[in-house]
């Protein structure tokens, strides 16, 4: 039961602090003092005491895309072992926790549709075809994985010790873990792909899907992105580091640690790349899925 208490504490209070962490790296690197660490949490805090605003435009739709967004993500992140194993699973939970975020960029991409603004159909348009070419990583990274592990179920899967039955799977998980760290930062809308932080540019992608949302469900859109970013850095996390010293605290404060640096290296690239042109964005997630297809094939010898 502590172990359950403690996941769910983790999913629900931890997931701002990573994109304070990813602010104040940036800021480092720009030679700033930037923003409190805290302050996404004041930000959401601030975006829950506004009132609601609604276009004449929209329907029930519109409102149910933040939250179906956030739902699914906190959904997902109860099926990935954090510091321990995780509360629930099941043989083909893998192919769940795929489907609850195409479920979250579906309901994402109708309120955003639900507008009517031509602009924010422009970012559907390119979410869903940028999907296109980032699903397939998540499924090769699942396979071998259930391929190492013999299981379907992301808890045996990423929690288990069958990651050093053999130490020739190094190589594989190598290539699976840079597949995975370049969809961490396309799921998320991180630089290389998007800018969290821009608005008004034409070559945004996530952010112009949610420019009409404003006080709570604003707040709620930023909040599922933190913990998306938070449950796909786990997944991440567990395939470079799948340590266990046997005891849930050593295991919970390593876990952070790592999470924490995960967000320091995303404040790191995004201080040194600038974003991609649109079309050179399918060519790196091409280029992420055939490392983790040639890491499933490594596990086939």
């Amino acid at each position: 039961m502590a172990g359950i208490v403690l996941h769910l504490l983790l999913l629900l209070l931890v997931p701002p602090l990573l994109v304070g962490v990813i602010n104040k790296t940036k800021s480092f690197f720009s030679g700033r003092s930037g923003p409190p660490l805290f302050q996404a949490y004041r930000d959401m805090a601030r975006l829950f005491g506004k009132g609601f605003t609604f276009s004449l435009t929209t329907t029930w739709v519109f409102k149910a895309g933040p939250v179906v967004a956030l739902a699914a993500a906190l959904l997902a992140g109860v099926l990935v072992p954090f510091g321990g194993p995780p509360p629930a699973g099941f043989a083909g939970d893998a192919i769940l926790f795929a489907y609850l975020f195409a479920l979250s960029r579906f309901f994402t991409m109708t309120a955003a549709l639900d507008t009517g603004s031509a602009f924010e159909g422009m970012g559907a348009a390119r979410e869903g075809t940028f999907a296109c070419f980032a699903e397939p990583i998540l499924f090769f990274v699942f396979l071998a994985l259930a391929r190492i592990s013999g299981s379907l179920q992301l808890g045996e899967m990423l929690f288990g010790a069958q990651f050093f039955s053999s130490w020739g799977n190094g190589p594989a998980l190598a290539l699976l873990a840079a597949g995975l760290f370049v969809l961490l930062l396309a799921e998320n809308c991180r630089i290389p792909f998007d800018d969290p932080n821009t608005h008004l540019e034409l070559t945004m992608i996530h952010e112009v899907m949610v420019l009409d949302h404003s006080g709570p469900l604003f707040g709620l859109v930023q909040y599922g992105a933190a913990v998306k970013l938070f449950v796909l850095g786990s997944v991440l996390v567990r395939v470079i580091a799948p340590f266990s010293a046997g005891s849930l605290a050593t295991d919970t404060a390593l876990f952070l640690v790592l999470m924490v640096l995960l967000a320091a290296v995303i404040g790191v690239v995004e201080s040194a790349m600038a974003r991609l042109r649109l079309t050179k964005v399918p060519n790196l997630l091409v280029a992420a899925c055939v490392l983790c297809a040639f890491g499933f094939l490594l596990l086939l010898r």
